[in-house]
């Protein structure tokens, strides 16, 4: 059953700043590009892409549910299953993109000329007319790059974001297939960064990705190279390892892995039918400094209970987390007295704790957690994702090094402590793992 989500307050903004900047006259691109961020940025996660770009509602519950964090989206292209796209407008983009989605937009146009592909062989092809190096095949592929970016901006999708070509499985023996292929995409990536986006190719491992990769070594300079690789290769392995790349080709970061096609994911109650990736771009996931609050220590992999007279480092952390969460006024002393025992007492009051004046785990766990209550799962990169680690380290003795970025053992650490308080084990901290650490549950 489809969700119908009525049009929450930031979509309707969306759509009253189109229509004004449409009747007064301005620069509607500009205008509706200026509010969005470039995507997908710097990231390292997992991503899903889909035909049709799914409804309001159902990326609501994929948001605070599922592992993913960006979304492909077909935006051009006349070889495109899902042509008409009936959610995907700019207010849709710049809602996603303001809930931290990152976007992939794909278009499917010309196709290899060889291809064998019943459904493409009525469409357009990519011309493998050698006359000129291939002069039909570089004018085929800068069209449809400036119908992209046309596209692109139509949407909100700012400057400098990477668009994606979808060049599908194709032979690579026939050396005008193959060739035309490369002149198109080689334009296609040129035309790109004249328009100031940045250029992206998705394709199977042994095809598209192949001949890019002989291309870039072997033909060094001949063909422009696209700025990342979107490697279909279906073997069920959430990496970045391709054995039909070189080492070094488009690493660390300008690699997205597609490890499984289509079959459905349920999420929140929503099921959406998926392709599933894993992707590093940009620099990756990279946290923000940590700050060093009060002057001292307070990142530590394990927590113990501290009662009045103790000492060290751990209480210095005690102290300085109560200055900022609970009032304390006195100074970091690194000894449990009296003045730390009644900022204790005062705070395990707030939380409805029995006010023993001993901090516990739970205690731990709460005061660890306190603040901001954004959705965080693989991927993300904030100083919330540290308040998240030490919380888990205090609440299931998750033993994490405090990062800053959201990884795969952050990730089995939430499911371990939603196993333990029983919610539902998605590996994603959202308002009910919140709620439950900031109360002190484990």
């Amino acid at each position: 059953m489809r969700l119908v989500a009525l049009p929450s307050l930031r979509r309707l903004a969306t759509v009253a700043t189109v229509l004004c900047t449409t009747l007064l006259g301005g620069g509607l691109v500009d205008s509706v590009q200026a509010k969005n961020r470039v995507t997908p940025g710097n990231f390292t996660g997992y991503g899903f892409d889909q035909c049709e770009a799914p409804s309001q509602a159902a990326m609501d519950r994929w948001l605070k549910a599922s592992p993913y964090w960006a979304v492909g989206i077909y935006i051009s292209g006349d070889s495109r299953g899902c042509v008409s796209q009936p959610n995907l407008d700019a207010a849709w983009v710049g809602e996603q993109l303001a809930k931290s989605w990152r976007l992939l937009p794909l278009t499917v146009g010309p196709q290899a000329s060889c291809t064998t592909r019943e459904r493409y062989l009525s469409q357009v092809r990519i011309s493998p007319d050698s006359t000129r190096d291939y002069a039909t095949a570089r004018r085929q592929g800068r069209a449809e790059a400036a119908k992209t970016v046309r596209a692109a901006e139509r949407l909100g999708i700012a400057r400098h974001s990477t668009l994606w070509y979808d060049l599908e499985a194709f032979a690579i023996d026939g050396t005008k297939c193959r060739e035309s292929a490369l002149s198109f995409l080689s334009a296609w990536t040129h035309k790109l960064h004249a328009l100031k986006y940045e250029s992206g190719v998705y394709s199977s491992a042994a095809s598209g990705i192949k001949i890019l990769d002989d291309a870039r070594v072997e033909q060094r300079g001949r063909y422009s190279m696209p700025d990342s690789v979107w490697i279909a290769d279906w073997n069920g392995r959430a990496d970045l390892q391709s054995s039909y790349v070189r080492p070094g080709g488009w690493m660390p970061h300008d690699r997205i892995h597609q490890y499984t096609g289509g079959h459905e994911e349920t999420h929140g109650g929503v099921t959406i039918p998926v392709d599933s990736n894993y992707m590093s771009l940009g620099r990756g996931s990279v946290a923000p400094k940590n700050p060093r609050s009060c002057g001292v220590h307070v990142s530590f992999r394990s927590y113990s209970r501290l009662e009045r007279g103790d000492t060290g480092m751990r209480v210095e952390g005690l102290q300085c987390l109560l200055k900022h969460k609970a009032g304390y006024a006195g100074d970091i002393t690194g000894t449990f007295g009296r003045p730390t025992q009644r900022a204790v007492k005062k705070y395990q009051g707030t939380l409805g704790m029995p006010r023993t004046g001993l901090v516990s785990m739970s205690m731990w766990t709460a005061l660890l957690a306190q603040g901001s209550e954004p959705v965080l799962k693989y991927g993300s990169a904030r100083q919330a994702v540290r308040r998240v680690q030490r919380s888990l380290n205090a609440a299931v003795d998750a033993r994490l090094p405090v990062t800053g970025v959201y990884d795969g053992s952050t990730t089995a650490a939430a499911r371990r402590y939603q196993r333990v308080v029983g919610i539902a084990r998605t590996g994603v901290i959202g308002p009910s793992t919140w709620g439950r650490l900031m109360r002190g549950l484990r």
